[in-house]
């Protein structure tokens, strides 16, 4: 048995990245630590959503161990720094927000639990962060130096294909088993994942999908039945979440890797 430690900055975006790889090396006889930055305390409920008196982070831890243990995660731990918010926003300015975390205090803290666990293998963000958010950029460069000190010699940065999410999209509206308006628009003036060329790892998670969907499912203050990740139709989830995307520094040109745990 082998372990994986997957590090990010908001509950929910497990669910997103690397829900697939997790409960593949679950099924494989792996540990799963989840490790989480902030509690999400930024992110946006419909008016209503919470009880009276319930807080948005309160509800939000509680819905990351609801979709760890869909996972089959072993170990759910959490930084205990403030959710960021979106680049250029006020909450950026917060002393006690991620993004104006100390990376090296971070690391460490990072570090002292990839120790506990023996980590194998690590999974982190791109650098931009998928799209720039600042927490997310903060994940790759806690998570590069923690694995550094830590002596984690695995490391994936989790990202997303930017051309073969395009292709899909435009599939999907092409033979009608995803309506253009419910195909989602990048947002403008956003680097949106990595070009195909700079991935070096492509990890298969189709026979997951539908566990995949069900984490997504347990994290409702954020993903509505109503955004297009559970809106669309199962075969068109399936194509464009089916595989997850990693890069690794050494390997490549080229997808190399089709298995984080390989040879664990």
């Amino acid at each position: 048995m082998a372990t994986l430690v997957t590090f990010h900055a908001h509950p929910d975006d497990e669910c997103l990245r690397t829900a697939g790889v997790m409960r593949k090396a679950v099924e494989e006889g792996h540990r799963v630590v989840l490790v989480v930055a902030t509690k999400g305390e930024a992110g946006e409920v419909p008016d209503g959503f919470l009880a009276e008196g319930e807080k948005l982070a309160d509800r939000r831890v509680q819905e990351s161990y609801a979709a760890a243990e869909i996972l089959g995660v072993e170990r759910v731990e959490f930084l205990g720094y403030r959710d960021s918010g979106m680049m250029g926003e006020p909450t950026n300015d917060d002393p006690a927000c991620f993004w104006r975390a100390d990376v090296e205090k971070a690391a460490e803290q990072l570090a002292a639990i990839l120790r506990e666990e023996s980590a194998d293998v690590l999974t982190v963000y791109d650098d931009n962060g998928d799209y720039g958010h600042p927490d997310h950029i903060q994940v790759h460069r806690v998570g590069v130096r923690a694995a550094e000190l830590a002596g984690t010699s695995r490391v994936f940065q989790a990202t997303f294909n930017r051309e073969f999410m395009q292709r899909g999209m435009e599939a999907a509206v092409a033979d009608g088993t995803l309506p253009p308006e419910a195909a989602p628009k990048p947002p403008e003036n956003v680097e949106f994942g990595k070009p195909e060329a700079e991935i070096t790892a492509a990890v298969d998670v189709s026979e997951y999908a539908a566990v995949k969907r069900a984490a997504m499912r347990a994290h409702p203050s954020q993903i509505t039945e109503e955004m297009f990740m559970l809106a669309m139709p199962d075969e068109v989830f399936n194509q464009a979440f089916g595989t997850e995307w990693f890069i690794r520094a050494g390997e490549g040109p080229g997808i190399t890797e089709t298995d984080l745990m390989a040879g664990l």
